[in-house]
């Protein structure tokens, strides 16, 4: 497994001196934010596509720190119902394919996007119940008409420009959010389609990451590094489906917050151990966003953390036998 830093955290940073600062802390690879949520202060598509001098520049800096690329991110909603919305999450992403290629990169992050509840609506419908029926006729109609449909189409497009995997955050607001969507795509689009396995999104939705680990066998590309504390006062009165802003901290049901601030070594070495089992060799990235710390404290007391709980190296033959 790698050590990695999703680059957002450091934005305020010129690009060489983040990894500056990320090789000083033992920091093997970085997720690249290139458009979308994230943005694009270190990577600018629009710059190295087409430019091989700006791309033997870029690599250079990296090679310099010795940090590797593990990803390259671009999260929106290519799916919004407001056409100028769609349009720019569609061509932020297609650049950040573009982009990955030029760098050599096979992996680009995003969401699936969420549609709204037919042509007419302006802004996105994300359906969480079965009742009245008429939620039902709306995700039949996302998959059916929306969903599927541009997915297909941006999977052969990134083919086409060495991309072979498209892997999604699965998020709740957007169509993939559980384990169950995020196959349900992959089986309507193909392999090309996996998880950029993010553990924050799913403890506060009840799932176990370990078990949702092993149920995403094959199909995780990438792996961030982010934790959730669960207000249990705070769920126990109102539950985890939560509207209020990130900066009610008391009032929440639950936070992001470093890892080892929400769960600890115990459920993360049960996470680390199941990606392991399940074949999993790639990035940890570390996605900070815990409204407590700093953005250099946060990220490392997330390194040092992770360097107790990765497993860096092949088990070999079962010597103990």
């Amino acid at each position: 497994m790698k050590l990695g830093v999703m680059n957002p955290v450091l934005n305020s940073y010129k690009f060489e001196d983040a990894l500056s600062y990320l090789h000083s802390l033992g920091v093997d690879c970085i997720e690249i934010g290139a458009g979308g949520y994230p943005g694009n202060a270190h990577l600018k598509p629009e710059e190295l596509i087409g430019n091989p001098e700006k791309i033997k520049e870029y690599k250079a800096l990296l090679e310099k720190y010795e940090i590797t690329i593990s990803a390259i991110s671009c999260h929106g909603n290519p799916l919004h119902p407001t056409k100028e919305i769609a349009e720019k999450f569609h061509n932020e992403f297609k650049n950040a394919i573009l982009a990955a290629e030029a760098l050599g990169v096979d992996t680009v992050i995003g969401f699936s996007g969420c549609p709204g509840d037919c042509e007419e609506s302006k802004n996105p419908n994300w359906v969480t119940c079965a009742w009245p029926n008429e939620y039902g006729d709306i995700l039949k109609w996302q998959w059916e008409e929306k969903i599927i449909p541009y997915w297909k189409d941006m999977a052969e497009f990134a083919k086409a420009h060495g991309i072979k995997k498209i892997a999604f955050e699965m998020h709740p607001g957007f169509a993939v959010y559980n384990p169950e969507t995020l196959l349900k795509l992959r089986a309507a689009v193909g392999d090309i389609i996996g998880a950029n396995f993010d553990p924050s999104h799913l403890f506060w939705q009840g799932i176990d990451p370990a078990a949702a680990i092993v149920a995403l066998k094959g199909a995780i590309y990438h792996f961030h590094a982010k934790d959730t504390i669960i207000d249990r006062r705070n769920t126990e009165i109102n539950g985890v489906l939560d509207t209020k802003s990130y900066g009610d901290l008391a009032g929440r049901s639950w936070q992001f917050r470093t890892v080892g601030y929400g769960h600890g070594k115990e459920v993360w070495n049960n996470i680390i151990s199941a990606l392991k089992l399940t074949g999993y060799d790639g990035a940890i990235s570390i996605e900070h966003e815990d409204a407590l710390m700093s953005p250099t404290e946060g990220l490392e007391k997330a390194v040092s953390f992770l360097k107790e709980v990765l497993i860096y190296q092949s088990s070999g033959d079962m010597w103990w036998i």
